[in-house]
């Protein structure tokens, strides 16, 4: 009986500590400076992609003559 209460004590323990890393596991996810973070690493990542940089520019091109054509008229 005795090693019963023992094992179950060791268990009990075993899942605090494991409850102990979930909630830090998922303060740390939760982190909102970190969320920004990662967010911003994915926006320069994609950014600095050619295909976007330079569709971008395309884009950019486009509004300056629409722009021009509207103020030149």
């Amino acid at each position: 009986m005795a090693g019963d209460t023992e094992r179950i004590e060791q268990e009990i323990a075993q899942a605090r500590e494991d409850l102990a890393k979930t909630l830090d596991s998922l303060a740390d996810r939760a982190n909102p400076q970190r969320l920004a973070d990662d967010a911003k690493k994915k926006v320069m990542a994609t950014l600095s992609k050619p295909a976007v940089k330079y569709t971008l520019a395309g884009v950019g091109v486009v509004v300056v003559v629409v722009l021009v054509r509207k103020i030149a008229q």
